[in-house]
């Protein structure tokens, strides 16, 4: 094997990472690389969930709740998934829209820490009630948001237990021929080991999604360019800056060369000298991944970090480069969870995200994709030693640091490692409806829901790459409003009809690579996994494909069963409702836009879900048409609005299109709306109802941010 030394920069066409660290050596797969010859005679059931991930054993509940028969097969050796794997910190939103069996799992999380002999290394007073949903909102079905990863896979095992659910562990699906299909359905599934299962409908719930690629269903991987769906914000990510200044939170530019400013010296390790790729464009890469790691400072519990095999101090020069220009944020993410533990995320610009090593996992073989999270493994075991030991590391970081260790009490069987690595996008499939930002910003209505997110739209980086300038810079960091809850589409969780008539896809579910970023979170694939499960049982009762379930019917059972499918709370802290206002109100999201917009929230007031900027590009690009259909011929007044701000455009030129012609009134935008802190008056103007009534704005020499929000037109009789 080639000393790391040999290989020192990221290229992002590396297949073997084996080369890239020593001592990451190919793990002995032979065993489930060779399925049998001889078929096991099938095992029969009325649902069969292919992956143990929170949404696979919450749609096995779900379907014997329902009174079917459930299996659990996949290659999981724990239930849970991220659930149980580490991410303990939930990723909620807002909890008002988690219904449902999801729910259920975090009422019986806070059931396991009513429980005395739960809190070992921490007394329950002293955590408080940090995480735990209120009476007020739970009544007697109390909820607990954060946890230990054992706690959460304790709870796991009591859902296969209390519902007697057989589980087949460490059973990987034959990817070549292990989906026999009649009819357009799903027959069985054969695994590697040679054990067969047929059903009556099938779930894939697995974070990679095999079952629903080998039945030959379409799937995406990568970014689409913007294009694709007319996304705002989708593809590449250059020249966006999401989370401050240069280079993450570090204020001045850092050469990624060995020898600062000078390419000739060559590349420090994991920056890639790849093309990022056009604004906007498509790709074939994967946001990265990391392990979400449990930590602890209890001395009692903590394992000091070890050095691992194959550790290579000189894969965090960059590291120290960012240390030296004063970042100082390696703590950010140590989120606290009970018994003096944490779920530790990724912060910062170099930090636990191997950015660039995962392109090829989604497709990858399962003897490929171990040598990738074993790659993972090591780079961010590497990560943990090297600052807390290396003397390059600031003191006062290095001696924290060392106060940290791995906890005895978790992953006891795997070096008191995460079993899970954080597959935080692989395959999308392409279904019957695909999920897009228009849909979670709430641009266009959702058909059909079957549950509901609200986190933001959130991709971590892609690439880390070296600007034209020959500064370091990572991309792909994404972090959008979705500006409250969203509905999420049945069709979503389907495929197309002539593709397969009985698998319903709870995880990697059919939307845009930005919508995936919002709808990726735990608790809302249980929800999912339900909502699957359902689908599917009355599949089986009716004798229908999965595509031709009856919503009214479906709907029905979900909100019976304590569903959340739609919200109808204050959109946000801000937006004012259509039906609020007067008279005839055009939103800008639905105004007809050509060119370049950004979508924001971030005023004090505006109408709907936000507003749009042209980023004070002021090179007439951007223009903006908002159109009404007037109820009868007369006299309008028009108004204006838009939120103000100290750095607005003050020449902003909005013209009126009216039955005598047309008017140019040139608002400044730094000075508040006069109305309702809202709009501004442009006149009272002569329509007809037969001619649309129109606004016009284009962004030619605008002196600021323009900024759009909304066009009123109200009757004047």
């Amino acid at each position: 094997m080639l000393s790391p030394s040999r290989i020192p920069v990221y290229s992002p066409g590396v297949k073997s990472l084996s080369l890239l660290f020593t001592g990451v050596a190919t793990v002995a797969v032979a065993a489930i690389l060779s399925p049998s010859n001889a078929r096991s005679e099938a095992e029969s059931y009325d649902v069969v969930v292919y992956g143990g991930t929170s949404a696979g054993v919450i749609a096995a509940v779900q379907a014997k709740k329902m009174g079917k028969t459930a299996v659990i097969v996949g290659p999981d050796k724990h239930l849970g998934g991220l659930s149980s794997g580490g991410l303990g910190w939930t990723d909620t939103g807002n909890k008002a829209v988690i219904g449902g069996l999801s729910r259920d799992f975090y009422h019986r999380i806070w059931l396991e820490y009513q429980k005395p002999e739960t809190w070992k290394w921490q007394k329950h007073a002293e955590y408080g009630n940090k995480g735990q949903g209120t009476e007020a909102m739970d009544g007697e079905n109390r909820t607990m948001w954060i946890f230990e990863p054992s706690v959460a896979e304790r709870v796991f095992e009591s859902y296969v237990a209390d519902f007697d659910i057989p589980v087949f562990r460490e059973e990987y699906l034959d990817r070549e021929n292990g989906v026999k299909t009649e009819n357009g359905r799903i027959a069985s599934i054969t695994m590697l080991s040679g054990k067969t299962f047929s059903g009556k409908m099938f779930l894939d719930a697995t974070y990679e999604g095999d079952l629903l690629a080998t039945a030959g269903v379409d799937y995406h991987v990568g970014r689409e360019s913007k294009d694709v769906y007319g996304e705002e914000w989708n593809g590449v990510q250059v020249g966006e800056l999401h989370h401050r200044h240069h280079f993450g939170a570090v204020d001045q530019p850092i050469s990624p060369y060995r020898v600062p400013g000078d390419p000739s010296s060559g590349v420090l390790p994991r920056i890639s000298t790849a093309d990022p790729g056009e604004k906007h464009s498509g790709d074939d890469k994967v946001q990265a991944y990391c392990f979400r790691m449990c930590l602890t400072d209890d001395p009692e519990n903590r394992i000091p970090f070890p050095k691992p095999e194959g550790y290579d101090p000189g894969q965090y020069e960059l590291l120290v480069r960012i240390y030296d220009a004063g970042w100082r944020e390696t703590f950010g993410k140590f989120d606290p969870i009970p018994n003096h533990k944490t779920d530790t995320n990724n912060h910062g610009p170099f930090s636990t995200d191997n950015i660039g090593y995962n392109y090829d996992y989604p497709d990858a073989s399962y003897e490929r994709r171990r040598e990738i999270i074993k790659e993972h493994e090591t780079y961010q075991k590497g990560w943990l030693y090297f600052i807390a030991n290396d003397p390059r590391v600031p003191e006062e970081t290095r001696k924290e640091m060392q106060r940290w260790g791995l906890p005895k009490d978790e992953f006891t069987d795997n070096g008191n490692w995460s079993h899970q690595l954080y597959i935080r996008e692989a395959r999308r499939m392409i279904g019957k409806f695909v999920m897009t930002e228009h849909e979670l910003q709430k641009k266009r209505p959702t058909p059909e829901s079957v549950g509901m997110g609200s986190y933001t739209i959130d991709s971590h980086n892609v690439q880390r790459y070296i600007t034209p300038d020959g500064y370091v810079q990572n991309e792909g960091d994404i972090g959008v409003s979705t500006f409250g809850p969203y509905e999420i589409a049945y069709g979503s969780l389907v495929p197309k009809k002539a593709q397969c008539e009985n698998l319903l896809v709870p995880v990697c579910v059919s939307s845009s690579h930005i919508a995936f970023g919002s709808i990726r979170m735990e608790p809302v694939f249980m929800i999912l996994g339900q909502s699957a499960a359902t689908a599917a049982v009355m599949a089986i009762d009716e004798n229908l494909a999965v595509q031709d379930v009856p919503y009214d019917a479906l709907r029905e059972r979900l909100l019976a069963d304590g569903q959340v499918l739609e919200f109808d709370g204050p959109v946000s802290r801000s937006g004012v409702m259509l039906k609020d206002l007067e008279g005839i109100v055009i939103d800008d999201q639905q105004a007809e836009k050509t060119g370049p917009w950004k979508s924001s929230g971030a005023a004090k007031k505006f109408v709907m879900h936000g507003y749009h900027h042209d980023d004070k590009a002021a090179d007439g690009k951007s223009s903006v048409t908002f159109e009404a259909v007037l109820p009868e011929s007369g006299k309008y007044e028009v108004r204006f609005g838009y939120p103000p701000n100290s750095n607005r455009a003050t020449n902003v030129p909005v013209t009126v299109h009216h039955a005598g012609g047309e008017k140019t009134v040139t608002v400044d935008e730094t000075k508040a709306p006069p109305i309702d802190d809202l709009f501004v008056s442009l006149g009272e103007f002569e329509f007809t109802k037969d001619q649309p009534a129109k606004v016009t704005i284009v962004n030619e020499g605008t002196d600021g941010y323009l900024v759009i929000d909304a066009v009123q037109f109200i009757a004047k009789h």
